[in-house]
Parts: C-alpha cells; structure tokens; sequence
C-alpha cells in the first residue's frame, strides 16, 4: 500500500525552478507541508504563492544558499515549531559552469559547482537527518546526474561532483542501516530546465542547443518518479534510477531529428 504523504514536512533545496519547482507542485497535491528553499527570493515566493492558491497547501520559503554550511544550520535549527520535524529532504541545489578542459577551466567555476552539488549537499543533509534518525521516520531523496556515471569532455569537474553524490548517498544508505530511514539517488540525463542557461552563463541560444532536434525530460518526469519513490511503502527502498529521455541512450548518444 502506498504510503500517504499528508501532513509530512518536506525541505526541498533548489525549489526555485526546475526539478525542485515542480517537485513542489506534484507534492502539493499530496497534501505534503512544503519548506521551499532557494537562493532567490523573487521566483520562491512567486511559486509558494502559486502553490496556496492553486492547491492551498502549505508552504513555508527560506533564502539560503546551501554552500554557507552556518547558514544552513542556523536556517535549520531555526525552524517554526511546527516546521521542525521535517519528514523528506530532497537535495536538489545543484549546477553546472562552463565546458572548459580541466586543465583551463576559471577555479571559481570549480569552486561553485563542488561547492554547491558536494559541500551543499553534505551541509543540508548533515543538518536535517539527526533529527530523522531521533524521530525514527525519514526519507533523503538526493539528485545526482547521468554525469555521475558517465565523464564527457569538459564536464570533468561536474561529473566528478555528480559522482560524488552517488557515493554519498550510497554511504548514507550505510551509515543509516540500522534506522528507519531511507534514501534515494536519482540520476537523470538530458532535462529541459535553467540547468544549461547556468552551465552557459545565461546565453540562450547555446543552452536551447543542447536540447535541439530531440525530447528532453522535464522538471515534471523526475518530479513524477521522485514521488513514486517517496510513497512506497515503508518496507521499499528506491535506492538507485537512472532515467533517460528515451532519445538518449548515454551522455555520449543521443538521436537529434533534423530541424
């Protein structure tokens, strides 16, 4: 039987867009409670209003930037109440810069992506899982990529990030054995969100590039598998999914239709 979702505080780092956007709307409907965090003001509190008027759930933002690891446990620890016990962590909060070769790249681009998708992740996690692990109940869902798997020309940095994550999650799964909690690593491939504007440092035209002549996956796919995996009952672990747009076959392979 599925397990419900109603009234479980969910923290979901990078909710301002994409992934972690539309994570929120698919467990809105749940009933889920939803602590949204983000960097950016403006597109969180945009969502969290969408959200209370569409779907009346409720939603609680913070402005936090996951790479601060005070920051992180002040916002945590300085929870509402009612906010505190949080039942499901997605650590979304991740990015990409550039497709310079190792040995080129600007440091201050290694510096924002290990940062964000390794230190981050380490920072929230590190925060919120004691208090999972006391309260006997708990369910980590971390994003990682195809990246992770699969090293390309000029992603090395990246990729070695992404690869981390599913170490990580593998060791949290380890080191959480004898508890009730769960955790999930997905790793998608090619989706459709700000993901490449970042990489690209906002040029448009090269980021809708990376997804010409084929059918990416969007926020909404990972968000609908994020969900399965979160409802399953509590004897199920989803542990590791790849998922791919079925147009890519590997971080090298991918069928574009002429335009």
């Amino acid at each position: 039987m599925a397990e419900s979702l109603t009234n479980q505080i969910v923290l979901i780092t990078g909710a301002s867009s994409g992934i972690g956007a539309a994570c929120a709307r698919q467990l809105a409907a749940t009933g889920a409670r939803l602590i949204l965090a983000a960097r950016r003001l403006e597109p969180l509190q945009a969502l969290a209003t969408e959200i209370q008027q569409h779907q009346s759930a409720d939603v609680l933002t913070l402005v936090l930037d996951v790479r601060q690891p005070t920051a992180v446990s002040d916002a945590i620890n300085g929870l509402p109440e009612a906010w505190g016990a949080i039942d499901i962590l997605i650590n979304n909060a991740g990015l990409s810069r550039g497709l310079d070769k190792q040995y080129e790249a600007p440091l201050d681009d290694w510096e924002a992506m290990i940062d964000t998708n390794i230190k981050g992740l380490l920072y929230v996690t590190r925060a919120v899982v004691p208090g999972m692990v006391a309260r006997g109940r708990g369910h980590v869902v971390n994003i990682g990529s195809i990246a992770g798997r699969q090293t390309y020309p000029g992603g090395s940095v990246y990729c070695a990030s992404k690869a981390a994550v599913k170490s990580l999650s593998e060791g949290l799964t380890l080191d959480l054995l004898d508890t009730p909690v769960r955790v999930t690593n997905i790793d998608p491939g090619l989706v459709e969100t700000e993901f490449s504007l970042v990489r690209f440092g906002g040029d448009a035209d090269r980021a809708k590039g990376v997804y010409q002549g084929m059918t990416p996956l969007t926020g909404d796919d990972i968000a609908d598998v994020i969900l399965f995996a979160l409802t399953r009952p509590p004897h199920v672990t989803v542990s590791d999914l790849l998922i791919m747009p079925t147009d890519q076959a590997s971080v090298f392979h991918v069928h574009r239709r002429a335009q």
